[in-house]
């Protein structure tokens, strides 16, 4: 199992592209891992023969682990390959916990290992040969996953062969334990995701390590919204969204304020000489961080396009390990829900992440010619978070008004 990430610990095979015996070049995609952040391809590091393969799609093991041989001509396995020890490691690490209420079901060839509720189980025969990701997919889009034809190995129905099902309007399956009204079903436990695992095991860590503390600042964006439609109106083909502009405002504020990017570095405080800034983004598994790497190097435009290409590959899980990973700041923006206000919990190492609200036309009052007025005018709270260990409240307090600085005056921003 590869490192793809400098905090990878562990991956899941999600499916073999390549079966035992067939010919493979170096660079070859030869299965998809995923990884606690994302699914990425696994290519082959040599060429010659795939052989050995040690783990089934479904599969979890520790980075290290071997999971496959490449042979060259005349080459045979090492001595004990496929019940040695290389075995027995992959085995343990992806042997199911037994203080868990599920169980699994048998897994016929070419399928995955499905986590599924006590009760009566499918019989094999039943059973369709498709990956774990291109299962999860046609529930979620409630397609029978018998009506679908694999472009897999041996058949096996794979992500793209679930999607573009979906794109052409395949009819909805009906009757089937994944479309059946959750009233009428019983408890059950469900397996989390790698994925959603690690995001549980590190949110966690860092609500329980972090001292955070909070600061809410009400910002004006009048300015910016007018800023903004005429730069659409001016290139409609690459339009402009407010999270762009906060991102590159946040990256001015961190130039300004440059305490604020840093990191708790085993009691000391690590200051960054770049500005990147991870852009949290909702996938399907849970939740992904794409990061914009130099943000203060770029211009408001080219932030724009980097974070719509980013947002776009995540939703695909085809996100690479290196755009996933170096943030030293981070946003959440939950502008599209409705959201009046929330905090959010730091993205370990970073010291420090800021929480976006949904910008919405408030009456507030203003300062006019004749005095205090009254007025209908675009509003939006941002809530910073901040690691109480390296950033105190003051300092906290005055990054958020150098913030609220750059929204409301946004013409500084094109620079």
């Amino acid at each position: 199992m590869p490192k793809m990430g400098d905090a990878m610990e562990e991956g899941t095979l999600l499916e073999w592209l390549k079966k035992d015996g067939d010919s493979v070049k170096a660079g070859d995609t030869i299965g998809n891992i995923q990884t606690d952040k994302a699914t990425v391809e696994l290519t082959a590091p040599g060429s010659g023969v795939l052989g050995g393969v040690l783990i089934a799609p479904g599969e979890t093991v520790g980075v290290g682990i071997p999971i496959a041989a490449i042979l060259k001509p005349g080459e045979s396995l090492p001595e004990g390959w496929g019940n040695g020890e290389s075995k027995q490691a992959a085995e343990a690490s992806a042997k199911p916990d037994e203080k868990s209420e599920s169980r699994e079901a048998p897994a016929d060839d070419g399928s995955s290992r499905v986590l599924v509720a006590d009760g009566p189980t499918a019989s094999s025969s039943e059973r369709v040969a498709a990956s774990p990701l291109a299962r999860r997919i046609a529930a979620e889009a409630g397609l029978d996953l018998k009506s679908l034809s694999g472009s897999g190995p041996g058949g096996r129905i794979v992500e793209r062969d679930v999607r573009s099902a979906a794109e052409s309007g395949a009819t909805p399956s009906q009757g089937t334990a994944s479309v059946e009204p959750l009233a009428r079903l019983e408890d059950r436990v469900a397996t989390l995701t790698n994925l959603q695992r690690i995001t549980a095991q590190r949110t966690a860590q860092s609500k329980q390590t972090i001292p955070h503390y909070y600061v809410t600042v009400e910002i004006d964006l009048e300015r910016l919204v007018a800023l903004r439609e005429a730069m659409n109106e001016e290139n409609p083909d690459a339009k402009l969204s407010i999270n762009d502009f906060i991102v590159k405002a946040s990256a001015l504020a961190l130039q300004e304020q440059p305490h604020i990017n840093a990191s708790w570095d085993d009691g000391k405080l690590r200051m960054h000489a770049s500005v990147n800034i991870g852009v949290a983004a909702a996938v399907p598994d849970g939740l992904t961080l794409p990061v914009v790497k130099n943000c203060d190097r770029k211009s408001l435009r080219q932030i724009a396009n980097e974070i719509r290409d980013l947002a776009s590959r995540a939703k695909v899980n085809r996100l690479t390990p290196e755009e996933l990973s170096g943030s030293t700041f981070s946003i959440s923006n939950m502008g599209m829900f409705d959201i009046e206000n929330f905090s959010a919990i730091i993205n370990q190492p970073n010291g420090a992440i800021i929480a976006v609200s949904t910008a919405k036309r408030i009456p507030v009052v203003v300062d006019g010619d004749e005095g205090e007025e009254l007025e209908v005018r675009t509003q939006m709270k941002v809530t910073g978070s901040f690691d109480h260990r390296i950033i105190n409240g003051a300092e906290g307090a005055v990054f958020m008004g150098v913030l609220r600085k750059f929204l409301e005056s946004p013409t500084l921003l094109l620079s």
